[in-house]
Parts: structure tokens; sequence; C-alpha cells
């Protein structure tokens, strides 16, 4: 091994030696720097990466000049290790599928998302197919990862925690069938954060007593009533309107808009009113969360609720059980039995409970079309992704050429 080290030209030892060191710092990163990750993850972590530089290296022939086919093969394998680890511990590219974030964030847009702001994840499945998320590029069921290894849940230090109102990407948590990390991506504002009393009052956000702050974007359906006439589409593209239709054929409509714009909208000469749509206090919606009429909330009016911070110990009783049981079994592992008419957690009646994980509760700021905490509840610790900070592209799949880039949001930071 020496000898062959040895015959290495300086430039492959600068590289191996670099590497080598790299891969040294790695696993002490991982060791030192993630409270409570395991000696054999971070040994795991070290020997493959140590034998794949090495394995690499030992293919190197110094008296052989490579072919051009090799030359490619070694940029190749280097690209590709490389932009592995960015993605995985730094930075990743994401794209809005969804108007649920409108008019904050745009289908099409295409966003940066730090890892580090809240500190990257260790891989539940590291044995995973290069830049694929769950499903394998052009297939529509084959899975892009193999089982055979599944690591707990550990998180690398990080710049930062979650604050309130941050644009988050997370692991959509109601995905039981895939393992957490390859769980689909979804992206929301985080309203509340560990600890807080999160409650919702005819749409208005309060955290802890106090109004939130309202994105400056946000928008909600209002109904339009007209004369019995429809829109110009000219007219409602020049105000960015994109979501809505006719809801009777007697000139009633639902629009989704921003405040400014409905106030636009009022001017038009056939609009005879326009006000914001709103589910009064008295109405239960079942497909709200916790979907039980002791809560009896709905999509404008909800809590209030605390959200569930680590080490913090609540009552469990009959009536608030639906807002925990799932954070009981499914999130932190417990197995959970009410058949005789007890509370029993791990085979043991149980007057409280005590969490493991901190938990976040998530809403798209196209308030009234965004599937989030509202509809499912919490999103735990172990399913955040990263901070969304940066557009580096968008496109309006309406347009067509040059028109389909929308200049005025390259290169934004996202608020």
């Amino acid at each position: 091994m020496k000898q062959r080290f040895d015959r290495l030209t300086t430039k492959q030892k600068i590289w191996f030696v670099s590497l080598s060191v790299l891969s040294v710092l790695m696993f002490l990163y991982i060791l030192i720097g993630s409270a409570g990750v395991s000696v054999v993850q971070a040994l795991t972590f070290f020997i493959v990466s140590q034998g794949l530089i090495t394995l690499f290296y030992l293919t190197i022939d110094p008296k052989k000049k490579k072919s051009a086919t090799r030359e490619w093969v070694d940029a190749i394998v280097f690209a590709v290790v490389a932009a592995t680890f960015i993605r995985m511990f730094t930075i990743e590219a994401y794209t809005i599928p969804t108007s649920s974030m409108e008019k904050s964030l745009l289908i099409g847009d295409f966003l940066f998302v730090s890892k580090l702001s809240y500190g990257p994840r260790i891989p539940n499945t590291p044995l995973s197919f290069p830049f694929a998320h769950h499903t394998m590029p052009l297939t529509k069921n084959t899975k892009s990862y193999l089982d055979w290894i599944k690591w707990d849940y550990r998180r690398l230090p990080g710049f930062g925690k979650i604050k309130n109102n941050d644009v988050v990407v997370f692991n959509y948590p109601m995905e039981d069938f895939r393992p957490v990390d390859k769980r689909e991506n979804y992206i929301k504002r985080c309203i509340a954060i560990p600890g807080d009393t999160l409650l919702i009052v005819d749409k208005q956000v309060y955290l802890n007593s106090k109004a939130n702050e309202n994105p400056a974007d946000m928008q909600f359906a209002y109904n339009v009533k007209t004369d019995g006439t429809g829109f110009n589409p000219k007219n409602l593209k020049k105000l960015d309107i994109t979501e809505g239709s006719p809801i009777t054929n007697l000139g009633e409509w639902s629009l989704r808009m921003t405040k400014p714009v409905a106030e636009k909208v009022k001017e038009f000469d056939n609009v005879i009113s326009v006000e914001e749509a709103n589910m009064s206090k008295d109405v239960f919606a079942d497909y709200i969360f916790p979907h039980t009429p002791a809560y009896p909330w709905n999509v404008d009016n909800f809590g209030p609720l605390v959200i569930p911070k680590k080490g913090a110990t609540i009552e469990l009783t009959a009536k608030n059980l639906p807002i925990y049981e799932r954070i009981i079994t499914v999130y932190e592992g417990n197995t959970l039995d009410t058949s005789t008419g007890k509370i029993l957690i791990n085979g043991k009646e149980a007057t409280s409970y005590t969490f493991a994980l901190d938990y976040y509760f998530m809403m798209g700021d196209n308030r009234h079309n965004s599937a989030d905490s509202r509809f499912w509840g919490f999103v735990p610790e172990d399913h955040i992704v990263g901070k969304a900070v940066f557009i580096w592209l968008s496109l309006d799949k309406n347009e067509s050429f040059l028109k389909k880039i929308r200049w005025g949001r390259l290169f934004s930071f996202i608020d």
C-alpha cells in the first residue's frame, strides 16, 4: 500500500490525503457534533467513505496515462459523490408543485433549501439512488432506496432553530408507508413552534394571545357577486388571479385573492359585492384535526391548541387523546390500547405523557387552498428538511418561450 502511495503523483497524493482528512473530519463531526448519534453509525459512514476513497485510488496507475473514457468516468464519479454530499448535508434544489403558498411562492418557482439552517439530518435510509427521492427516475412504482439499513433519527448541528413564520420544507407526516426521509416533500409556513399556544379566530392567527403578523401576500377565498356577467380573462390575468370559478349561474363567483387585489375587483363595473369567505365558529368540520366533535373546529376558527414540546408533560384524558394519539403511536413508537376503558401505553396505565420530540404547526399562505396542519395535525422535528431561502428561477407554465420566465422573481430571497 505504501509503495503504491509513493508512486502516486504529487497531485494525486494531495487529493487522496485531502479526501481522507475530510472523511475523518466528517466522522468526528457526526460522532461528536450530533447528540446521541451511535458510534456504529459514525463508524459505518467513515468505513464506507474511506473505503470508496481507497478503492478509487488503488485503481490508479501513475505510469499509465488515463484514457479519455477514464477521464470522463473519474470526473462523473467525483461530480456525483460531491453533489450527493452537498445535497444531503448543505443545500438542495426544490420546485413548487402546488398553489398552497400563493402568492408568496408560485407554481414553477425553483428554490434552494438550506439544510444547514436547522442542521442536516443523518439519512434514515442511506442506501439510495443518487438524486432520486423515493422513486426511481422514469418509473412510477420502483423504490429508489434499499431498506437493508435503517438508521434512527439524528440531526447534525445547524446555524439556528425554526422560528415563527419561517418557510419550511418537510416530509409529509401522513405517509406511513415510506421511511421518514423518503416521504413526499411539502413546503409551508411554520406558524407555531414547540410550546406555542395557537388560536385562529375568523382566519386571524393568534400566538400566545397575540395576533400573528400575516404574510404580505397571503390570500383567501372571496365570494364575488356580479350583475350576472362573467370576467374578462385578461382582466383577471392583470391582477394575477389564477384560482377561481363561478359557484352559481346567477353571477356568483369564488375567487382566491389577496386583500389589495380584492379591493381592485370591487371597482369592476359588473361587480355588486366582494365578501371574504369565512366559516363561522359554530360550524364543525369533521375533516379538520383532530376530527372529533369534542373539538368543533374548522378551517377559519381553530384552537386553542398547545404545540407539543420535547420534555413537556401533559395530562391524558379520553377527550384529548385524539390530539396526541398519533404522536404517541406513530411518531414516537409506543403502543396504545383503550379497549378496557383505560389508557394503556406500552401495556401500562397512563394518565400523563411526556413528549420525546418537538412538534410544529404548518400552514400555507393560500389559506383557503392549503392542505396543512389544520387538516392532519403536527409535524415532528424528524420530518424537517430545511429552510427555503432563495428563488433562483421561476417559470410560468401558461406562457411560452421567454415569457415563461418570471424575471422579477429571479434571484430573490424568501420572506
